[in-house]
């Protein structure tokens, strides 16, 4: 089994984590994992990107372009930036959230309601989740990763099982937050 994902949002979002939490759950179940981030402006609330290459044969940890099967993204203009990196039948799997950029507080309204609306014309297999709601059943706003890696799983085209992540989530976090990333990755 070979998979690609990328994973994408803003700093702060915990898009290294997810990342982390998948290499992990790969590994924990014996496939060999690679994983490479771009965070310079993270923590500016700029875009952080985070591959994943999952494989016997993976050699780069960075996805080539048109190569992802799946991407994450933890924000919607996010998720149209990545596109490049998705295959013709790649799944995306995006939070209805928009983190207003600093540039759109002084130009404007971005609401990210353009992108979504941009991704559904252009993505034929598209989960759009609202972390929002997931975030306030599970009693913290930080889990919008977490919930977006439960929604993952669920499609099934991740390769890795709900049970995998779950496992992965307990075994490399912080056990005082496992009871909320539970959640919420059961909700997502």
């Amino acid at each position: 089994m070979n998979k690609n994902c990328l994973i994408c949002g803003v700093g702060g979002q915990g898009v290294v984590l997810a990342s982390r939490l998948i290499a992990f759950a790969a590994m924990d179940t014996g496939l060999f994992a690679r994983t490479a981030e771009t965070i310079g402006m993270a923590q500016r609330g700029g875009s952080v990107a985070s591959h994943v290459r999952i494989g016997a044969h993976v050699y780069s940890p960075l996805i080539p372009k048109g190569e992802a099967d799946l991407i994450l993204a933890l924000e919607p203009g996010e998720a149209v930036r990545a596109l490049p990196y998705l295959k013709p039948d790649g799944l995306i799997v995006v939070s209805s959230k928009a983190m207003r950029p600093v540039s759109a507080a002084v130009a404007g309204g971005y609401t990210g309601q353009k992108m979504l609306d941009y991704l559904k014309r252009r993505i034929a297999d598209l989960i759009i989740v609202d972390t929002e709601a997931i975030c306030r059943q599970a009693g913290s706003q930080q889990t919008a990763n977490i919930a977006l890696l439960g929604a993952a799983a669920a499609s099934k085209r991740l390769g890795l099982s709900l049970e995998q992540i779950e496992q992965a989530l307990r075994d490399h976090t912080r056990q005082q937050f496992f009871a909320t990333n539970h959640k919420a990755l059961r909700l997502g």
